[in-house]
């Protein structure tokens, strides 16, 4: 009998060696990573390369390139139209008369030629063609201030998937850390059992720990596949399982409390979008006044044909000129009820500008509580981890004074991982919440 509490106690003293090194472990590299940093992404790099290759971006670029064909277009109503043109017509039967003693007479010939460079000219338009032009100007502002936004969105949607690839990988970590102690204590359990010192309850209650960490462990795994995914759906890669940084020391907004609305109402892109907006409807409401403005134009046209006395067969030089004028008198009421549209378009974009700001006001104010929930659990999380790690040492003291049992470490040791588990989460939370303030402020994240 005291031969097998020898046995029994040497084996205790080897195990605990093996479980306390572990524990050492995992509580010395809170911040270990699954890849060196060398192979880590960084943020910066990653928001530039998802604005320099996404669909969504690239079509806003395109449709502000495509502002300027229209701009172009605007201004081909001050160029002159030119053209040529020749025809041959065959007329039968042909109009001829006698006259006595002076023969038959025939008015044109049956076959016709004809020939001429037609030129057409805009002269004044009373700021028609100017009116327009400023729509598509303003129109091209609207574009920019719309490809900004995109890509203001696209650097967010970058941040929110950067930062819970971070979370999952670190809770990845801490669980296989936590499933390494786990798996040390069932070791010896299962040891002390043999021996007799142990019973089968302490057994089980350690494999359904192991069972529900490796549970957890799966949900995490699944769910960073997710994310990577996602990423590869921001970059256009395929096949590929990015490690990200945990880039945690973000600096917050300097800008005074009493300032933020302000600040916001100046660089929010939803507030210059709806400024243009008004600002283009104002000028489609101007044109749609010059349309009631005359119009005068000049026409120049010269070439040859034939037709002429006293040969009728002959091609002849001819030309064309003139100038005309056309008024608009009475067209049944369009204008009228297009003047009204524009004005009920110009006075809803105001409506919808005075409901940006109120979202404006509630992103700001849930963007800086989120910042300063985010902060008060930081440092909550980290003086629980304190304590956490405080009691586990002197759990582990009393287990080795046999005073506990291996379930009541395993407590101590599990809330060491849940509460470093949650401290990392806070310092997530709480730089994600600075880059949620910095948007909804109008910063750039890119």
């Amino acid at each position: 009998m005291n031969q097998s509490k020898k046995n029994s106690k040497f084996i205790l003293a080897g195990t605990l060696t093996v479980i306390f090194s572990i524990s050492a472990i995992c509580q010395e590299n809170p911040g270990a990573k699954s890849a060196s940093q060398s192979d880590s992404l960084s943020l910066k790099p990653l928001i530039d390369q998802v604005i320099s290759t996404h669909p969504t971006v690239k079509a806003s670029e395109e449709a502000l390139r495509n502002a300027d064909t229209r701009i172009g277009l605007a201004k081909t109503s001050y160029y002159p139209f030119v053209d040529a043109g020749a025809n041959f017509t065959n007329i039968g039967p042909v109009t001829k008369f006698t006259i006595t003693d002076l023969g038959t007479f025939q008015l044109y010939p049956e076959n016709n030629y004809s020939a001429s460079v037609n030129y057409r000219q805009m002269i004044y338009d009373f700021g028609r063609t100017r009116t327009d032009i400023d729509i598509e100007k303003e129109g091209k502002i609207l574009e920019e201030k719309t490809l900004e936004q995109v890509k203001q969105k696209m650097a967010l949607a970058t941040i929110n998937n950067f930062y819970t690839l971070a979370f999952l990988q670190h809770a990845i970590k801490i669980t296989d850390e936590q499933l390494s102690t786990l798996q040390a204590h069932l070791n010896y359990i299962e040891t002390l059992k043999s021996t007799g010192s142990a019973t089968d309850y302490q057994v089980l209650s350690t494999k359904v720990r192991i069972s529900t960490a490796q549970s957890l462990k799966s949900d995490l795994v699944a769910a960073l596949a997710i994310q990577q995914a996602y990423l590869c759906s921001l970059t256009g890669k395929s096949n590929w399982a990015p490690v990200v940084k945990e880039e945690l020391d973000i600096p917050a907004p300097l800008v005074a409390d009493d300032s933020l609305l302000n600040y916001a109402y100046n660089n929010r892109d939803e507030m210059a979008i709806n400024r243009e907006k008004v600002a283009l409807a104002e000028l489609r409401y101007k044109l749609i006044k010059t349309l009631n403005n005359p119009f005068i134009n000049a026409v120049v046209s010269g070439g040859g044909k034939n037709g002429y006395l006293p040969d009728l067969s002959q091609v002849k030089a001819n030309y064309v000129a003139g100038v005309g004028i056309s008024v608009p008198i009475f067209d049944g009421m369009k204008t009228k009820y297009n003047l009204l549209q524009a004005k009920s378009v110009i006075n809803s974009l105001n409506f919808e500008d005075e409901g940006t700001r109120r979202n404006i006001t509630s992103d700001i104010t849930e963007a800086k509580e989120y910042m300063i929930a985010a902060m008060q659990k930081e440092q909550q999380f980290a003086l629980q981890l304190d304590q956490a790690q405080e009691a586990y040492s002197l759990a582990e003291i009393s287990f080795r004074s046999g005073t506990i049992t291996n379930l009541e470490l395993l407590d101590a040791n599990t809330d060491v991982s849940q509460s470093r588990l949650l401290l990392l989460k806070s310092r997530i939370d709480y730089a994600v919440s600075i880059y949620r303030l910095k948007a909804a402020l109008g910063e750039r994240l890119y």
